[in-house]
């Protein structure tokens, strides 16, 4: 789907975002579109935004619902893709088990061998979030051997965080093809 070209050209990138619902993907998206905070609902099915980003990277982002019934349908976009994002909201500690839960499954997927990933801590801003630390030591990434992942904090209702999270993607791109299949 994306090819990633480093001789000056643009590249072209397939980034697919993931997480339980609530989770604030699509609030993400459109704050790293440039856009102003946004009322959203749960996306049902999926958005679809094209980005610039820094570095002469064209980021095509897919935003994927994330209730319960839409995550069986979550490995019909997993083909083709360069970089997964999966999003956690780091004030739920309650469903941090179900979403650990669902991103082992999807890590699973044979389309995703070799496909790095970034964790997106979100909601940093609120006094009750989770510590990257302790998110960290909870997902337990370190199981899955020749996985290419970072883990940053954001926010996206304030946009902290949000040209760490570009970088770490330009970064994962240019990685992609150290990471070993799984």
């Amino acid at each position: 789907m994306g090819s990633v070209n480093s001789r000056g050209h643009k590249a072209e990138a397939q980034v697919v975002m993931m997480g339980l619902d609530s989770a604030g993907k699509t609030t993400l998206l459109y704050k790293l579109k440039g856009h102003q905070l946004v009322e959203t609902l749960p996306t049902v099915g999926f958005n679809v935004e094209p980005l610039e980003a820094p570095g002469h990277v064209s980021l095509t982002l897919w935003d994927v619902g994330g209730q319960s019934q839409l995550r069986a349908s979550w490995k019909d976009h997993l083909e083709g893709t360069d970089v997964l994002v999966y999003v956690l909201d780091s004030t739920d500690s309650t469903r941090l088990p179900e979403a650990v839960a669902e991103l082992t499954e999807v890590l699973d997927d044979p389309h995703l061998a070799s496909v790095p990933l970034l964790v997106l801590a979100n909601k940093q801003e609120a006094p009750h979030a989770l510590p990257l630390p302790e998110i960290r030591a909870r997902l337990g990434l370190h199981r899955f051997q020749g996985l290419c992942w970072e883990l940053r904090g954001c926010s996206a209702l304030t946009g902290d965080g949000l040209p760490e999270a570009l970088g770490s993607l330009r970064r994962l791109l240019k990685s992609r093809s150290h990471c070993v299949s799984r």
